[in-house]
């Protein structure tokens, strides 16, 4: 598990993550990336990017990339229902802030995962890439896969995002 994953402390220990739903299994993202969710609308589609970057938006002024987490883990682009939403993200990229729009099939809530109930992802079973994955939140429901959206991002994806945002 990456401590770092983990930087977001509530008071009892435990680090607050937002938790989504992609092909009905659960995955989760440190809240202190999230920086708003909006409903999914209009997306201009960008020619020549990968199969999961469905275009951009324009988030108040701004052109922010949109990343199909569907699509990037190996299944169908998303088709939009009436829980699609899109969890805007900001990453800190070679000192420079980048907004990156996630779409999920449906928000769940906010979770306070402690450390010791987070374990270390299975080399295989879980669907999508093990290098996609920070570790396993085990909790009543079930498994919340919690992912390391670096390697979800990776520099070559990151490169064409940009690309993507420029276009816009």
């Amino acid at each position: 598990m990456n401590p770092s994953i983990l930087a977001h402390e509530s008071p009892q220990g435990a680090v607050q993550h937002l938790s989504f739903r992609v092909r009905q299994a659960r995955y989760a993202l440190p809240i202190e990336l999230v920086r708003e969710i909006i409903e999914y609308g209009q997306i201009t589609t960008v020619p020549m990017m990968p199969g999961f970057i469905h275009g951009v938006i324009n988030l108040r002024g701004n052109v922010v990339p949109v990343l199909d987490l569907a699509a990037r883990f190996g299944f169908e682009r998303t088709e939009a229902g009436n829980r699609t939403c899109i969890v805007i993200i900001e990453l800190n990229l070679d000192d420079a802030q980048q907004n990156i729009g996630l779409v999920v099939d449906a928000v769940d809530a906010v979770l306070d995962i402690e450390p010791g109930d987070v374990e270390q992802a299975p080399a295989f079973g879980a669907g999508i890439r093990t290098d996609f994955i920070a570790g396993m939140a085990r909790d009543e429901r079930g498994f919340t896969i919690v992912l390391d959206v670096r390697r979800v991002l990776s520099l070559d994806d990151i490169l064409q995002l940009a690309l993507a945002q420029q276009a816009g």
